[in-house]
């Protein structure tokens, strides 16, 4: 089986690579992974450039297309719409269009940030998307973008796999830098300060890895979610980075975490208050349970300590 995977050097590229199958419906795998700047083994892919991202599939005629890449600065997102536009919508759509032209399968990345926020109650997957800002806007355009091409029908050529507040060890992310920050205010003697009014669930890159190697190896389509099990705000994440990170020795000493509102913190893009997704059909279709998302973050400081 051949796969096409983009951002292979991102915080789930690399941990998709990391964690390969060497076989996949009884068929040897190989793997074609590529890049914004290519080297070391990997292929240079734009994704802002619609046609290249055509090309590579023609050249290369993968059986799937793993699409980890994205533009996901959701602040700058809001000063460079039609960069992230490029990225998010309409790499998507090329991928689609030439894969209805190849036979291959498509898995999509999306994400939490379609949905406003508003509804108190975790999202299913069929719920309609409704974007507070541009990064949701482009991933949502993305969404759009597969179904007209190859629609997202159960058994089809397209599965969407939305998640949410994605980290790992490597990368840039929250966790990561919540580490660095407890790190630098614990020998300042100074508090940390961090949203507590925003709601979702911590997702492992690690598991999510897994969930989509499971999707390709079950050639599942249509849309699903996938997160790590439990709820947490982003005040009640950074206090667990801080007390699991110093019980495992990563820290001295955590900082103190003091909770405020998004009202305390503004950004340029506004961000959905309550964004857990329902993964209760998906986790059926892959046959998969996840961890609680304080388990996978110990697993995750263990990663980062070996």
């Amino acid at each position: 089986m051949k796969i096409l995977l983009t951002g292979s050097e991102g915080q789930l590229g690399c941990a998709l690579r990391g964690s390969l199958p060497q076989v996949l419906q009884n068929s040897s795998v190989e793997l074609i992974a590529t890049s914004r700047s290519g080297g070391d083994g990997l292929v240079a892919l734009d994704l802002a450039n619609s046609d290249a991202c055509r090309a590579v599939v023609f050249e290369s005629t993968p059986d799937w297309v793993i699409n980890a890449g994205a533009y996901t600065a959701v602040d700058r997102a809001e000063t460079e719409p039609d960069l992230a536009h490029a990225v998010n919508a309409l790499a998507p759509r090329a991928f689609a269009e030439a894969l209805a032209q190849t036979g291959g399968r498509l898995l999509q990345l999306s994400t939490d940030f379609v949905f406003n926020g508003r509804q108190g109650h975790p999202y299913k997957p069929a719920q309609p998307r409704d974007p507070l800002g541009v990064y949701g806007a482009t991933k949502a355009a993305g969404e759009q973008a597969i179904a007209e091409v190859l629609g997202l029908e159960q058994a089809g050529k397209a599965a969407l796999l939305r998640t949410s507040w994605v980290y790992g060890p490597v990368g840039a992310n929250f966790f990561l830098t919540m580490l660095r920050l407890h790190r630098q205010k614990a020998e300042a003697a100074e508090p940390l300060r961090v949203v507590a009014d925003q709601v979702g669930c911590p997702t492992s890159t690690s598991g999510l890895a897994q969930a989509c190697w499971r999707l390709v190896e079950r050639q599942l389509g249509g849309v699903m979610h996938w997160s790590d099990a439990g709820a947490a705000s982003w005040y009640d994440f950074a206090v667990a980075i801080g007390e699991l990170a110093e019980a495992a020795g990563q820290l001295e000493h955590a900082a103190k975490v003091f909770p405020i509102s998004s009202a305390d913190y503004p950004t340029p893009a506004r961000r959905p208050a309550y964004s857990l997704l329902d993964c209760s059909s998906s986790r059926e279709l892959l046959g998969l349970m996840p961890k609680h998302w304080r388990q996978a973050l110990r697993e995750v400081i263990a990663d980062v300590g070996s």
